[in-house]
């Protein structure tokens, strides 16, 4: 079995966004030279997060960040955390900092409507995410 590993940056404009990287991670794939296996998409930060969902529809995107601000909004009373990011840090929890997917002849073995996202929740920033590729 091969590992490899490599990372990009990625970019938000706006307080909560979902950029679509799912290019950035074929990418890393097509470099690894490993044809069939996973990888691991990782993002090291507290109020980001990773996730899978369809890329065809932005509307799909708006709707999952207007339910995460509703249900959890940036000003809600109670919250003790003095930085103001306090919904950051319950969004990215609840959302995950990686997500596995399998590996098919060097191609994401993704859904046709699904694709691999970023998600800033204290933005706008510079990230890093973290791709490790395991297989053969």
């Amino acid at each position: 079995m091969e590992i490899f590993q490599d990372s990009f940056s990625v970019s938000s404009n706006r307080r909560c966004q979902m950029v679509d990287i799912t290019a950035e991670v074929q990418s890393v794939i097509q470099k690894s030279g490993i044809r069939n296996g996973e990888a691991t998409v990782y993002t090291p930060h507290t109020t980001a997060a990773i996730t899978i969902n369809e890329n065809a529809d932005p509307d799909v995107m708006h709707d999952i960040l207007l339910t995460l601000e509703e249900t959890f909004p940036k000003n809600r009373s109670g919250y003790k955390h003095n930085e103001g990011n306090s919904d950051s840090h319950v969004k990215s929890s609840l959302v995950g900092c990686s997500e596995h997917v399998l590996i098919s002849g060097t191609r994401l073995s993704l859904g046709t409507w699904q694709g691999i996202f970023f998600c800033e929740f204290d933005g706008p920033r510079s990230r890093k995410v973290f791709v490790q590729v395991r297989g053969q």
